[in-house]
């Protein structure tokens, strides 16, 4: 389409207009991104977008990540989805603004410096504790430098320079006094009670803190003596069972028999001090009859089982014959006494020597098991509340360590868990201790999920131990009503009316996890985090109504000890004496020093960064959180319970969440699998680009895969994207206002494109405003690559490029090239930062420019006509059709390139043909000719099914080959410049 050089003719390549630019076909992301990093960071650019006046805040609120390690691809996802929501509402007119925080405190961090401790053979409990905590604090920030450069260099905006951090003064402070807040409401208090408890790591867990993962355990089906039969008033207790001689009753029968229960802990049996039953199941009193080599069942004992499950315990017993005597009622269940299995055991010191009663619960199902559900009240929540209702006793028999107490007959100091995270030989002594009581009547393993701790990956127990809870459901009078009484209220109601999800399924998620959740436990056992500022009374029980010290001017001597010093300070000597002053006798207190859960302090940011800094929010609550699904359980969950607690509303407005990566094959990421993918590998290879635009290209509400080939895919489509802003930068070249032209004077094929530009403003502007990146993507690159570069570019470049620098339709063609340069380059800013800047810089040179300083332009109403987008749809219809039919010839070498060409079109519908006749259809289809005819479609004409009443005969072109455009024209070579058509001699003057 522009002039070749023959030996017939002038060389005309110089009298065209060729694209111009320097913008190169090899990105180079990887070597130049860093360029473009310092560049912002010289000019400010989060700043000078601060100082825009008039603008309604967006805030993002970032949820913060832990200061202990390098980012893996998680990170990448999340702070790339985070940095595209902030970068999408700024340049839609907003004031975004984003502070990125980091965890400081916790396990995580503390369990690192123990690891440096053990390597060195020392116990971290021999170190001072704030010497301690202060190495805590000094390895977090060495990680926030490491993970602040590498969140930067994924092309993240925000305030670098000031993050907040949970280890700052004030963020201490703060926390403290968030805390204090429950302890005024009277939602704190110390409860004994079981709670998901690391004996490696030596502390409680949140539910947050908690994985599961296939674990093979010990199974054990043991018997629970009948030592008593109640009379349960119901007719036929009596009943003669042996005929006439009436010498055996329905209540001897069960004095007879045994309950069999099944766990998969034996270790808990010692804590036993109940058995459930469900009224609602069926359950029946069955007799061994024969059983298998090595059974611990006995021929002719009686034992009660659920009958749904009676087959499958006999066949796990290698019972081989039993026979059912009777159904045994509800009432019978309720009217049995038991005995523990281990009572009377030589050696046990009379330890187990007590009573066990039979108790409905609801808890108890016949999916597994016998049935019947052996209770332990100190090693289980369901046994837990059975006890509270039935007044059961608690135990305290498993240490911090996961071993018994050294004291307890029989097992004293075994551990259940030993400090490597394996099975200790609890579990063994009390099934051989079963068996030589002959309480065993089965066992054998069972493969299942179990809780681990997510950081030491070690099983973990639940363990009964004195505990700080907040009651969600304490009635509140907190004065702040409006949503409920209570945090569960407040919660559902906050879940339901006042925050919008992202994607909808995750309502559904945190809202069953807070109507079903237990009481916050608040205490960990640890050093690093913020203490649990309260005094108690010495000697007062946790029921007393002065057990815990309330006092408002304590509580601000406190917070305002942190705000000066730190946490540090509360394990300084004579600080309780400090604070309690002249008001209250220190001696008569105790100072509590468990650590809050760290779950409480990234809950607690609302209050330090929303509300407190000037770049937060008027209310404290930010318009978005935004993290990955296990959030519904941490953050998300931590953050709602503690500022209804405090706020009395949930702290945000929008709840966004996404899922894990995956590798392509769709397997969970693993070291030991090989298969995990690191940002900063990608970022060596691709560039930080490349991993932005696999987020927009993936749907972040599901689980994401990425992998070589992807990533492969991805680059692709880049390159796509790529060129397209490079012919637009190549042929704007000295492009000045001069030339532009108003809409209303240009041809119908701009104004067309100017339509597709206002519906895509929409599509893009409601995509980014739902956090459709996926969407906003794809819309922008099927127009890129279909509308733009497949019709538009290729159609417009003979006018580019041989037009005269006056004519109409180049001045048209390039005024829209103008308006399409500044949406592109705006609307992909948010997702390919750097790539937009190297575009936009390539144009607009200056130091103190930046795509990212400008706003998505405004697109004008009246650029949408219908009327004409429905007339070019026929028309790019009917053209799809003329170029499948060249397509046909050029691959059977009867043209090379569809300048050759000036077919016949036969159009059946007359309203299409009037739209073909009215445009300059052979330019639109790139031929040098065209004939257009209501004809009837002739046998032999090309046709596509899709398109019926079209057809195409080929024909040749007519003339000679313009050395200039290359058409192929009749009057070629009859102008004043030789070997030219009438348009080029007409631009060559």
């Amino acid at each position: 389409m522009c002039a070749d050089k023959t030996d017939m003719h002038p060389d005309y390549r110089s009298t065209v207009f060729l694209p111009e630019t320097d913008f190169p076909m090899r990105a180079g992301l990887p070597q130049r991104e860093p360029d473009w990093l310092a560049r912002w960071e010289r000019i400010g650019v989060y700043d000078r977008l601060r100082e825009k006046q008039g603008r309604v805040p967006f805030t993002l609120h970032d949820g913060p990540p832990y200061a202990n390690g390098h980012l893996h691809i998680g990170h990448a996802l999340n702070k790339v989805l985070k940095d595209m929501v902030v970068r999408s509402q700024q340049m839609m007119g907003k004031d975004a603004r984003y502070v990125p925080g980091w965890d400081c405190h916790g396990l995580p961090i503390e369990w690192k410096i123990e690891e440096q401790y053990r390597k060195k053979g020392l116990n971290k409990d021999d170190v001072d504790v704030v010497a301690f905590r202060q190495e805590c604090r000094k390895f977090a920030e060495g990680w926030i430098d490491v993970q602040r450069e590498e969140f930067k260099r994924l092309g993240v905006t925000g305030n670098w320079a000031d993050p907040y951090l949970t280890m700052d003064y004030h963020a201490e402070a703060v926390i403290a006094e968030e805390f204090l807040k429950f302890l005024m409401n009277g939602s704190l208090y110390q409860g004994s009670k079981p709670v998901m408890w690391s004996p490696v790591e030596k502390t409680a867990l949140a539910e947050a803190e908690v994985e599961y993962h296939d674990h093979t355990s010990h199974t054990i089906w043991v018997r629970f003596v009948v030592t008593d039969v109640r009379s349960t008033g119901v007719a036929g207790d009596g009943a003669d069972l042996r005929g006439p001689a009436g010498a055996f009753t329905k209540i001897d029968q069960l004095k007879a028999a045994t309950v069999v229960i099944w766990t998969t802990t034996p270790w808990t049996i010692p804590q036993n001090r109940a058995v459930a039953f469900n009224p609602e199941i069926a359950y029946g009193l069955y007799e061994v009859v024969a059983v298998g080599e090595n059974a611990s069942a006995r021929p002719g004992e009686t034992v009660i089982l659920a009958d749904n499950l009676a087959a499958s315990v006999f066949t796990a017993a290698r019972v081989e014959e039993s026979k059912k005597l009777r159904d045994v009622s509800a009432e019978e269940l309720g009217a049995l006494t038991l005995a523990h299995p281990l009572h009377g055991v030589e050696g046990a010191s009379g330890e187990w020597d007590y009573d066990v009663p039979m108790l409905p619960g609801d808890h108890v199902t016949d999916d597994a098991g016998t049935g019947f559900v052996h209770t332990a009240p100190s090693h289980g929540d369901d046994d837990y509340q059975l006890g509270l209702k039935y007044g059961l006793k608690m135990t305290y028999n498993v240490m911090e360590d996961g071993s018994y107490r050294a004291d307890l007959p029989l097992f004293g100091g075994e551990a259940i868990i030993t400090a490597e995270g394996k099975e200790g030989p609890a579990n063994v002594s009390v099934i051989k201790q079963l068996a030589w009581a002959g309480k065993l009547f089965a066992k054998g393993k069972v493969k299942h999920s179990y809780p681990h701790s997510w950081r030491s990956k070690a099983p973990l127990i639940y363990r009964n131990t004195p505990q700080w809870f907040v009651a969600i459901d304490a009635k509140l009078g907190d004065g702040m009503g409006e949503y409920g009484d209570t945090i569960r209220a407040r919660a559902l109601k906050s879940i339901d009316e006042l925050v919008a999800w992202t994607p909808k399924t995750g309502r559904n998620r945190l809202h069953s996890m807070i109507e079903a959740r237990p009481d916050w436990v608040l205490s960990r056992q640890r050093a690093w985090g913020v203490p649990l500022t309260c005094f108690v009374r010495k000697g007062a029980m946790p029921t007393d109504p002065d057990f815990l010290l309330r006092d408002p001017a304590v509580n601000a001597r406190i917070v305002a000890a942190f705000e000066a010093e730190g946490a540090d300070v509360w394990y300084r000597e004579g600080f309780k004496e400090q604070v309690l002053g002249n008001d209250h006798d220190a001696a008569a207190y105790e100072q509590v020093f468990d650590v809050l859960d760290v779950w409480f302090d990234s809950g607690s940011t609302h209050a330090f960064v929303l509300r407190d800094r000037p770049d937060g929010t008027k209310d404290g609550i930010a318009d978005l959180y935004l993290e990955g699904t296990d959030q519904h359980r941490g953050w998300f969950h931590s953050s709602m319970l503690q500022a209804c607690g405090t706020k009395g509303r949930a702290p945000y407005h929008g709840v966004l969440t996404h899922g894990f990566t995956l590798d392509e094959k769709g397997m969970k990421m693993s070291k030991s699998l090989g298969n995990t993918v690191a940002p900063q590998e990608v970022i060596d290879e691709y560039g930080a680009d490349i991993l932005r635009l696999w987020v927009a290209q993936s749907d972040y509400t599901v689980d994401l895969r990425i992998g070589k080939e992807i990533l492969k895919g991805t680059a692709d489509s880049y390159r796509r994207l790529r060129n397209t802003m490079r012919f637009l930068l190549g042929n704007l070249a000295g492009f000045s206002e001069a030339e532009r032209v108003d809409p209303a004077e240009m041809p119908e094929l701009e104004r067309w494109v100017l339509h597709r530009l206002a519906e895509l403003d929409h599509t893009v502007r409601k995509g980014y405003a739902k956090y459709d990146f996926q969407g906003v993507f794809q819309t922008l690159f099927t127009f890129c690559t279909v509308d733009l570069s497949a019709i538009y570019f290729d159609i417009r470049k003979d006018v580019l490029y041989c037009d005269g620098a006056d004519s109409i339709d180049r001045r048209a063609t390039r005024t829209v090239l103008d308006l399409l340069f500044h949406r592109l380059a705006t609307w992909l800013a948010p997702i390919l930062v750097f790539t937009m800047e190297d575009v936009w810089l390539s144009r607009f040179a200056g130091e103190d420019t930046s795509v990212h300083l400008v706003d998505m332009p405004e697109t004008p109403a009246d650029w949408l006509d219908e009327p004409l987008a429905q007339k070019w749809e026929k028309i790019r219809r009917v053209r799809r059709v003329v170029t499948a039919a060249l397509e046909v010839q050029r691959t059977a070498k009867v043209i090379g390139a569809s300048l050759e060409a000036a077919p016949v079109v036969h159009v059946e519908d007359a309203e299409t043909l009037k739209a073909l006749q009215s445009v300059p259809f052979a330019d639109i289809c790139i031929t040098s000719g065209m004939s257009l005819t209501a004809d009837p479609v002739p046998q032999e004409a090309f046709r596509l099914p899709e398109v019926p009443g079209v057809g195409v005969v080929f024909e040749a072109a007519d003339g000679e080959k313009c050395q200039r455009c290359w058409k192929i024209l009749p009057d070629v070579g009859s102008h004043g410049h030789d070997g030219t058509c009438a348009r080029c001699d007409d631009v060559l003057g």
